[in-house]
């Protein structure tokens, strides 16, 4: 049996996040549970009262960001503890706990959103030049008006507010099944030794160069999804049935109109991702030629499209990922790269490596007031470099909009930042390096990045899209619906280059428990990779103003709307040419890729 993960107790604490920095004790965290459960009846004496004065208006937003911060305290400490070991029922208790006190706290303030719109911009434009320390929040109040359609009554918003906790019922259950709860069986390889397959090996099984543990690790990983399948399938239709509420709620037109309205994204702008990414399928359709040929194989699988090119991957250190990536982000200037070295090392942004029962995938979390913190399972080689560069960009993102805009404009989602790193960190790593075999590996990492994110991602955003709109008319979400939709999506998108039984392809959807109860949002990263593309090389061809614009952007948090933030750095995404443009960056990585390979 090959080596399995550690328990959680033996990781170095080094390469551990720094949860202490929240609260030195779980004592302290129940103490500051305790303190904002009691303080929550106090906002009562708000309600009903916001349009009495500038003063009480400006004491209320306060009130509530200063209130925001210690709850986002306690939801991250305890998250911090829940995501590393699954098992630990203490942590997940203290999750579900934050959950259900955040839910309260939703329902407590929810008043205020109504009694602000009664006031009224034109009242609120002139208590700002009377008060003038509301005038910071001037695009606070624009973007609320936007929402005037779709904020209801006290009441009812109180009401939205107390359902968020059950509602998150079946998110909550599909992560732990998927996270906790299946088994898989091991994985026998090519000389019949066998192999744990858990969330924190899968990566590193389906990149071997054994393709019977390729094949036995996808099919043990699919198959156990495929033994939950109507569980999965009931979670997730009750997901789509809230957001289709929701979107009700609030007398949205569909799901997809109230998604989009929360990033002030016009609908057309997903309908023109989707259609660009359509037109363009026949790059990657080329890419999985190339691919098939290089390897050598007659037919191309699904477990095949991991498969490295080179005798051997490089191998690449955690220390070592540290150094390359400060090195690549060297163009955003001194500062930037010393801020992110010391979160890397002693500060303890990151949560480094696998052990048992610690979830899967990797994200950035974090708030005004703490450290921009990283989970991840890395792995000693560059699609662990990758990731840690991809995680890097959200939590540099933060750290920058934490330092220059005030808590009402500090929060940042944006998918542009994650991939901008990525680039130029790989960009680098091409110039750097010109042997043959490490260019080779450099462009399988770039490819399984766009891989997820130019046509998983896509693909994915049309499912969401589909089995939205199925529940809107009245239909059904079955197990085999759902994986026959997800089936036909992706054959749709392999256009025949790649072999996978419909079963296990269909089941991909259940594979994305933290994505596919986003209410659509999934096009967001694909529209993310392209604004990145389009500025990193901005940036690399040394154009005027191009790094100030892109750390301009950076600080500038939600003080603007994303797609204007995004046009003030220099690239449109409400026009298909910077996905055209990226698809143009992935085409040219194919024809490096074929001649490197020798399949020009």
């Amino acid at each position: 049996m090959a080596e399995t993960l550690p328990p959680r107790s033996e990781v170095p604490r080094e390469f551990t996040w720094n949860a202490d920095s929240l609260f030195p004790s779980d004592e302290a965290w129940e103490a500051e549970f305790q303190s904002i459960t009691e303080y929550l009846p106090s906002l009562d004496r708000f309600r009903g009262r916001l349009g009495e004065s500038p003063a009480l208006l400006l004491e209320w937003l306060g009130t509530t960001e200063a209130l925001m911060k210690r709850m986002g305290k306690v939801g991250l400490y305890a998250m911090m503890f829940s995501t590393v070991d699954t098992t630990d029922q203490q942590a997940s208790a203290r999750t579900s706990r934050a959950r259900g006190l955040g839910a309260r706290m939703s329902a407590a303030t929810a008043f205020a959103a109504p009694e602000m719109l009664q006031i009224g911009m034109e009242t609120l434009q002139r208590w700002m030049q009377e008060e003038a320390r509301l005038a910071v929040y001037a695009h606070f109040f624009e973007e609320m008006e936007t929402r005037r359609a779709h904020v209801r009554s006290p009441e009812v918003e109180e009401l939205l507010g107390q359902v968020s906790e059950p509602f998150g019922t079946p998110r909550t259950v599909h992560s732990l099944l998927s996270d906790a709860d299946l088994t898989f069986r091991p994985a026998e390889d090519s000389a019949g030794a066998t192999h744990e397959v858990a969330q924190g090996t899968i990566h590193t099984l389906l990149g071997s160069p054994d393709h019977t543990l390729r094949k036995n690790a996808w099919e043990s990983y699919a198959d156990a999804y495929l033994g939950f399948k109507n569980t999965l399938a009931t979670c997730l239709g009750g997901g789509v049935k809230q957001d289709a509420f929701r979107a009700r709620a609030r007398r949205y037109a569909s799901s997809l109109e109230a998604s989009l309205h929360a990033w002030h994204i016009p609908t057309e702008v997903f309908h023109g991702v989707i259609a660009t990414f359509r037109s363009h399928l026949p790059v990657w359709k080329r890419y999985f030629e190339v691919l098939r040929k290089a390897l050598g194989y007659d037919t191309l699988h699904l477990y095949d499209l991991t498969a490295p090119l080179t005798r051997e991957s490089p191998k690449v250190p955690y220390s070592q990922s540290v150094e390359w990536i400060c090195a690549g982000m060297q163009p955003l200037g001194d500062a930037y790269v010393q801020a992110m070295r010391r979160g890397l090392t002693e500060e303890r942004w990151v949560d480094v490596y696998p052990n048992k029962g610690k979830n899967m995938g990797a994200f950035s979390s974090g708030m005004q007031g703490t450290y921009p913190f990283i989970f991840m399972s890395y792995h000693d080689d560059l699609f662990g470099l990758s990731t840690l560069a991809h995680e890097l960009g959200h939590s540099m993102h933060s750290y920058l909009a934490w330092q220059t805009q005030p808590p009402v404009y500090a929060g940042c989602g944006s998918e542009v930042t994650s991939n901008f790193n990525q680039a130029l960190t790989r960009a680098y790593l091409f110039q750097a390096n010109s042997d043959p075999a490490f260019q080779i590996a450099l462009i399988e990492e770039a490819m399984a990045n766009f891989y997820r994110y130019f046509l998983i991602m896509p693909t994915l955003a049309r499912f969401e899209l589909e089995i939205h709109e199925r529940i809107e008319r009245g239909q059904a979400l079955t197990a085999e619906s759902l994986n026959a939709l997800m089936a036909d999506l992706f054959e749709e998108a392999f256009g025949g280059a790649v072999e996978a039984d419909r079963d296990r392809l269909g089941i991909i959807w259940a594979q994305f428990p933290t994505h596919v109860y986003g209410n659509i949002f999934m096009f967001l990263y694909t529209i993310g990779i392209a604004g990145a593309h389009a500025l990193a090389e901005g940036i690399l061809e040394g154009k005027p103003g191009a790094v100030e614009r892109y750390l301009d952007y950076q600080r500038g948090g939600s003080s603007v709307y994303e797609l204007e933030g995004l046009q003030r750095a220099g690239v449109d995404l409400t026009t298909p040419e910077p996905v055209a443009q990226t698809f143009g960056v992935l085409e040219r990585m194919v024809e490096r890729l074929a001649t490197l390979t020798g399949q020009s």
